[in-house]
């Protein structure tokens, strides 16, 4: 038996219970329902290679929230031509970071938009704390907050490791991974016959100090949304439906 409200199939007394929690943490003002599902505004946490990024593809897919980077919103508003894009484009043409300030009234617009009304999952910023203060500045301001910061956790050594099997096709830009996703001939594209490279990007020196750039200056996120109490740590060794398993179980306790 199903829920008639929520179409949860867990089993009718499961369901209730759930519901029951769900009505419990809109008092709260953790997250308010819609009609099917929550409303859910989450960032995504963890170093670079950690597989967020694939997360919160998954998390955007299911919840029909949408995934969003900025990179995706610089791209948008630099294509419409609007004010926002204009003055992100002076600075990125003259190879200058974009002011956080700037950074953050984009993200707000791209929260305005009509898909962002039952929650959204934002993947790549904040990465400092001054980003993070000036984001939560921003959302109290509209009476929001971020109700989950997913945190991806996966050791350096694994990264590196799963880094460095990364494997790029020079011709069609396929990417495959020497153990988990094997090329049918080692070396060779499946799509297209070309060499397969080790970017310089995925090589162990670059993924090291990538890491460094991360634990100084990124991680420390982790400990500011605790602070908060919306950090949920989920375990990224797993395999890759497991990590999602997991990341679903915490979002609907």
């Amino acid at each position: 038996m199903s829920c008639a409200r929520y179409g949860c199939r867990a089993g009718i007394v499961p369901c209730i219970q759930r519901c029951n929690r769900a009505a419990e943490r809109k008092v709260r003002g953790q997250y308010i329902l819609f009609e099917g599902g929550y409303v859910m505004k989450i960032i995504m946490l963890g170093a670079p290679g950690a597989g967020k990024g694939t997360q919160a593809k998954m998390i955007a897919a299911k919840y029909d929230i949408p995934h969003i980077s900025t990179g995706d919103i610089f791209r948008a508003n630099i294509k419409e031509g609007t004010e926002l894009g204009r003055k992100a484009k002076e600075y990125m043409d003259q190879g200058a970071l974009v002011p956080d300030e700037l950074v953050v009234d984009l993200i707000m617009d791209r929260f305005a938009k009509d898909d962002c009304k039952n929650g959204y999952v934002l993947d790549g910023f904040p990465r400092t704390i001054p980003q993070a203060e000036a984001l939560d500045a921003a959302l109290v301001k509209n009476g929001e907050k971020v109700d989950y910061a997913i945190n991806v956790d996966v050791p350096d050594e694994n990264i590196v490791n799963r880094m460095s099997g990364r494997r790029a096709c020079v011709g069609c830009g396929a990417t495959y991974h020497i153990v988990y996703n094997a090329p049918k001939v080692e070396g060779v594209c499946d799509t297209c016959g070309e060499k397969l490279i080790l970017r310089d990007d995925d090589k162990p020196e670059t993924v090291l100090n990538r890491l460094k750039v991360y634990h100084d200056q990124t991680q420390p996120l982790i400990d500011y949304y605790e602070k908060a109490g919306v950090v949920r740590n989920v375990d990224g060794t797993q395999d890759m439906n497991d990590v999602f398993n997991a990341i679903v179980d915490v979002l609907e306790q």
